[in-house]
Formats: structure tokens, sequence, C-alpha cells
């Protein structure tokens, strides 16, 4: 990928998150206390200009989003995907996990099971949307959430 290409993956990241916000470039400039002026943020996201990495750090916070929402998808999902999509969790080893974080797991399998109707099945497999969910509830990385499942006996790589 060549720069020129590059800085406009990130431009249409930046435009993104920003329209979701529903923000002009004037609120962003407004709301990051005119550090980021219109016509520099949108030559950003029109990929005119590189974005340092200082500068991302500080919008991100301005957007009130992790820094690695910014990069395009490849970069997202690359530094933080399983090989496999997600993880298969054996439903009688849940009830005999212990502590505060088996419990919010069972819980959040609970919620699992009920969202798809699933009652059936020994064992219930968590998509890769599911392990963010879980992570974010754990306060623990997508990479990070495998290795806690893991210790708790619950987890392997579907």
């Amino acid at each position: 990928m060549t720069e020129a290409t590059y800085n406009q993956s990130v431009g249409r990241r930046l435009r993104a998150i920003r329209r979701q916000k529903r923000l002009s470039l004037q609120d962003v400039e407004e709301l990051s206390a005119f550090e980021f002026k219109a016509s520099v943020l949108g030559a950003y996201e029109r990929g005119e200009r590189s974005l340092s990495l200082p500068r991302m750090h500080r919008l991100a916070a301005v957007y009130g989003v992790p820094i690695e929402q910014l990069l395009p998808e490849a970069e997202r999902t690359g530094a933080t995907s399983w090989s496999s999509g997600g993880v298969t969790i054996d439903l009688e080893k849940v009830e005999h996990s212990d502590g505060q974080t088996g419990d919010i797991v069972e819980r959040f399998l609970r919620a699992i099971q009920l969202m798809r109707q699933d009652f059936n099945g020994r064992v219930l497999t968590l998509r890769r949307s599911d392990l963010q969910i879980l992570g974010g509830l754990l306060e623990n990385t997508e990479d990070g959430i495998t290795s806690v499942l893991s210790e708790l006996g619950l987890g392997d790589s579907a």
C-alpha cells in the first residue's frame, strides 16, 4: 500500500467516524479547542495530508474512540483477530467456574443462549463479535479474552 493510498484509507475512516458521531468539520474544530482546523481535518479526510501518530491520538480522544478505530479496517482486524473467528465453550464447565470472572462469563453465555434461542446444546460457539463484547465486559483485549477463557477451562478455538 502506498503512502497516498494509506492516507486515503485513514481519511475514509476519519470521515466515517465523524459522520457516525454526527459532527461537522466545524464541530470538531470547536470540540478540539481549535487544534484541528476544519480545513486541515478535511485534508486528512481526503487523504491529502498525513496524520501523525500524536495527532491521531488526540483526534481519537476528541471523538471519544480508541485510537485503533481510526485505522483502516485491514489494520484493525489484522492486529486483533482470531484465525478461526470464534471459540467453542463447553457449557457444562461454565457451571463449575468460580469467581467474579466466571460469573460474568456465565451470565453472558446465558444471554447469548436466550438471544439465539439455543438451549439444546452442550457447547456454544461464540462468534468473533461475541468475543469482542465479552472482552469489553471483562476489560480485556480480543486476544486476551481467549486466554481468560482458557484459564477458566472453558474455551477451545472454533
